[in-house]
């Protein structure tokens, strides 16, 4: 089993097929503050991740997320996109630019970093309202 389904601490939310259609009308903002359809992952595996680079599991996080694209990327068939996320302890207090210097820089992320969101409360991202009504979700 990959180490990121061993070690996990974060929210992982695995897309069903059947809320594809739902799922890929959505729209996110990437780390460049451009808006970006998720319809281009369409026909895919997608792992939707959120990520803190000062939580204590980080660099386990990091490198099982990398080893796990590097494993699969020459299928053409999986993908993951990680979003930045401050609402857990307050561990992922840098701004974009930092989060994919250190993510890019220290671990080599060869996976779209979005722009940071809330997954839950009062102002909760659209794509994780989606996911949080539609999507098998477990924390690990």
């Amino acid at each position: 089993m990959f180490p990121i389904f061993k070690y996990a601490i974060f929210l992982i939310s695995f897309v069903s097929l059947t809320y594809a259609r739902d799922f890929y009308s959505l729209s996110v903002i990437d780390a460049h503050g451009k808006t970006v359809s998720l319809e281009q992952y369409r026909g895919q595996v997608t792992l939707i991740v959120n990520v803190a680079s000062e939580c204590g599991f980080t660099d386990g996080h990091y490198k099982a997320l990398v080893n796990t694209k590097n494993l699969l990327k020459d299928t053409g068939k999986f993908e993951i996109l990680a979003f930045p996320c401050n609402q857990f302890d307050g561990q992922e207090p840098k701004d974009i630019g930092e989060i994919l210097e250190f993510a890019q820089t220290k671990y080599g992320a060869n996976f779209p970093i979005f722009a940071k969101l809330n997954v839950h409360g009062d102002d909760v991202a659209e794509i994780y309202k989606y996911l949080h009504g539609n999507s098998f979700s477990c924390i690990m």
